[in-house]
């Protein structure tokens, strides 16, 4: 396996320092990113001004906040900043918390979701940033909003002349790629670069490709002045998440979420909920005038991994605030073995033939934003069944599998 020569060199560097961790890394299992930085006393940034991208999934073993942590160690952040759901995580789906001071540590705190790199390369300015620091847990799916505002916190680390480091977490849902990939003509916050819809890669994997891959083009052919990936102990491909699960997002409240969330968030794109304003968003699917038929149906397909389950339920809100919905809980059985892509694309095509009159697309068309492309929805709308919508990207899911190979960091 070849690596890009920078991530290359992070990931040696890291491994010198691995034998320190050792018997934290047998007892815990497995350290994050972010406990391999403090275990070593935060040496690599010292001296240096120091921007940190995070949320509240940013903590240690010990559950201590990176930000909070590196402050009482010595290593003051100049400033701080927020993606989708802020700093400290209290807004909802499509909000932040913007600019304020941060009452526990007194650093400034950036509001740095759906911002231009122009903008985010002026926030960098303005405190003096030279290093960059991004630690967030990511769910693994293309259209997870995180994502992109690393890859425009790159672009404006290339801007300013910035080194980017990454303390990288495990993939929550494994290591596996699955689904379409997204075209450029698509393009959002919800997918900003042609990779899969669950591309099965950590953050500091995806920060390889995307100074490899993309920011040249976007750079006038520049890339990061240093990229330093500070890998996690004891991850390897096949494992789902272990430990404490901190919500990502206020809508991800389980590790079944996460695991389902890939394939279910396509819902949002369509006139049926996807559970927003219920304890189980992501599992808990309907609309007003659905029935038991559906869960019927699914579970006459035998979906690897699922059962679902008839459900009635009223959000709180989002859509369909206050009416009674029908649906389904869809249930893991074997969380190795779903699809959650392949379980969403069932559940749209037998959402479809069994209530015509209830089932649409949303009218901007946002299913296309999050699968990338509008062959899904044209597919679909045609009566193409599930084997064939899934196998229509089986080559481009072939490419991308063969492609990402050089930025895998972990066997």
């Amino acid at each position: 396996m070849s690596l890009p020569r920078r991530a290359f060199l992070a990931a040696s560097a890291v491994a010198a320092s691995a034998p320190t961790l050792t018997a934290a890394a047998q007892a815990a299992r497995r350290l994050a990113g972010a406990d391999v930085l403090a275990a070593e006393g935060y040496q690599r940034l010292r001296g240096r001004k120091v921007g940190v991208l995070t949320n509240p999934t940013g903590v240690l073993e010990s559950l201590a906040h990176i930000v909070d942590d590196m402050t009482a160690h010595g290593v003051r952040p100049v400033a701080a900043f927020g993606p989708e759901h802020g700093f400290r995580g209290t807004a909802q789906a499509g909000g932040s918390e913007g600019s304020y001071t941060d009452p526990h540590t007194g650093i400034p705190v950036y509001d740095a979701y759906n911002v231009t790199p122009e903008a985010l390369a002026a926030m960098y300015r303005k405190v003096g940033v030279d290093t960059v620091v991004f630690d967030i847990a990511n769910v693994g799916a293309r259209f997870y909003t995180y994502t992109w505002t690393m890859y425009i916190a790159m672009q404006a680390a290339v801007s300013v002349g910035a080194s980017f480091v990454v303390l990288d977490r495990p993939n929550p849902i494994g290591g596996q790629a699955f689904g379409p990939q997204l075209d450029p003509a698509y393009a959002t916050l919800v997918g900003l670069k042609p990779i899969v819809q669950q591309p099965g890669m950590t953050v500091g994997e995806l920060a390889g490709m995307f100074d490899a891959e993309f920011l040249p083009t976007d750079t006038g052919g520049r890339r990061l002045p240093s990229l330093d990936i500070v890998r996690a102990v004891g991850w390897h491909r096949s494992d789902l998440f272990e430990g404490q699960w901190i919500p990502p997002s206020p809508n991800m409240p389980t590790l079944d979420t996460a695991l389902l969330y890939p394939g279910t968030c396509l819902f949002e794109g369509t006139t049926i909920s996807a559970g927003r304003g219920t304890t189980r968003p992501f599992e808990t699917i309907g609309a007003p005038g659905i029935d038991w038929r559906w869960a019927e149906e699914l579970n006459a397909l035998r979906l690897p991994g699922v059962l679902f389950r008839e459900n009635y339920f009223v959000p709180t809100f989002n859509r369909y605030v206050g009416e009674t919905c029908g649906g389904v809980q869809v249930h893991l059985t074997d969380r190795e073995r779903v699809d959650a892509i392949r379980t969403a694309v069932a559940m749209i095509v037998t959402a479809r033939h069994l209530y015509p009159d209830l089932f649409g697309w949303i009218n901007d068309n946002w299913v296309d934003k999050l699968s990338g492309s509008d062959r899904l929805r044209r597919m679909v709308d045609a009566g193409a069944g599930v084997d064939e919508v899934t196998g229509a990207w089986s080559d481009e899911l072939a490419a991308f599998r063969r492609k990402r190979v050089r930025y895998l960091l972990y066997l």
